[in-house]
């Protein structure tokens, strides 16, 4: 598809629904909703924008190696509104380590260097986490080895692209589901043989192998209502209290962002943990933006526009505290998302988390981002 096919061609009911999506989301009466027309007239990003766009929070999205080679109107996409993207899986350790001892570099590889060739940044996703392992790791028996493999992969992955990735996601989602306090980890090997110390032992390793890199430690369900988002918000600013103390390196929070349509955000509680974060010195990116609609009426243009409300709810409240480094969909179009493999519609429809539709169309969500990027600093 060309660039110009992406172009906007909407008519009234859908400019209305944008406009009321945007309306709800901050907070804007429907007449005022309905006075003007929003400007569509430049992508996201654009690798190739004029000097302006330094002004905008930049915005990226997870990418696929193979999709960038197989499928030329989405690479085409991602070139034309992304200032950065993050490597979906290439970065995970079981796909850069299916067998102990080997490192397999070629999908990384390309996805840098398609960043390179097209000025995107590329961010790295992710060097401990609990998900994504291979088998092999296992086996690992004791805490001395744990400490030399973790380690070994960092020192190996982050050299390789020192001054290439500038930001990585070095701990990811290290909270339990429901945690009793800051050391109530989610179960992985580096939690069962190392402890708490697994985040400090990644954090310092990340600093010596490419101590000009911003270290991001990066979770998830912290923006919602409810007793259990709430232990999250308060076991996660402690823990980030405990790093500060320890002198552990760390520069920015993650706030992955998958939002679900029918759960309430907490703006009260998101801000406070939000002013916590900014007080310790730490910047918010939001990492993983995307909206789950599995249980949203089936009607595309109302789907869509609600989707729309329940973003622009979320990063209205984060830029009334902070203003976020970076705004990041986990995908950038609906041809790509993870999101149906896990909450599949039952009317069998497909969903729609993301910013541009399954035949790379821009949707209301497109726009309610590209309005919050626009806010100044």
């Amino acid at each position: 598809m060309h660039r110009a096919s992406m172009s906007k061609l909407i008519h009234s009911r859908r400019d209305f629904l944008v406009h009321a999506a945007k309306a709800a989301a901050l907070g804007i009466s429907g007449t005022a909703a309905l006075s003007g027309v929003s400007s569509f007239a430049t992508p996201l990003t654009g690798a190739g924008q004029t000097s302006a766009s330094d002004e905008l929070i930049p915005y990226g999205a997870a990418a696929r190696s193979d999709a960038l080679v197989s499928d030329l109107p989405y690479r085409d996409a991602i070139i034309a509104n992304c200032r950065m993207i993050v490597p979906e899986s290439e970065l995970k350790w079981d796909a850069l380590r299916p067998t102990r001892g080997e490192f397999r570099f070629e999908k990384s590889d390309a996805i840098v260097d398609f960043g390179r060739q097209n000025g995107i940044a590329v961010r790295g996703h992710t060097l401990a986490w609990y998900g994504a392992m291979p088998g092999w790791t296992d086996e690992i028996a004791d805490r001395a080895e744990a400490e030399r493999e973790l380690v070994d992969h960092i020192e190996t992955v982050v050299s390789r692209y020192r001054g290439q990735i500038p930001s990585w996601d070095v701990v990811n989602e290290p909270l339990a589901e429901w945690p009793d306090d800051e050391f109530a980890f989610r179960p992985s090997i580096w939690a069962r043989r190392l402890g708490a110390d697994y985040l400090s032992i990644a954090l310092r390793e990340a600093a010596l192998a490419d101590p000009d890199a911003r270290l991001v430690l990066n979770e998830y369900d912290v923006e919602f209502k409810g007793p259990r988002f709430a232990a999250r918000r308060k076991a996660l600013i402690a823990l980030l209290r405990s790093l500060r103390d320890r002198g552990v390196p760390l520069h920015a929070v993650g706030l992955q962002a998958h939002l679900f349509a029918d759960r309430a955000i907490d703006r009260d509680g998101l801000q406070a943990l939000l002013a916590e974060i900014k007080a310790l010195g730490l910047d918010v990116l939001v990492t993983e933006l995307d909206v789950i609609d599995y249980t949203l009426p089936g009607r595309v243009s109302e789907r869509d526009a609600m989707v729309a409300g329940v973003a622009g709810q979320f990063l209205q409240a984060v830029c009334d505290v902070v203003r976020p480094k970076a705004i990041l969909t986990w995908g950038l179009s609906d041809r790509y998302t993870w999101v149906p493999i896990y909450f599949t519609r039952r009317d069998g429809m497909p969903n729609r988390p993301l910013p541009l539709d399954a035949d790379l169309r821009r949707k209301p969500l497109y726009d309610v981002i590209d309005e919050f990027r626009r806010k100044p600093a």
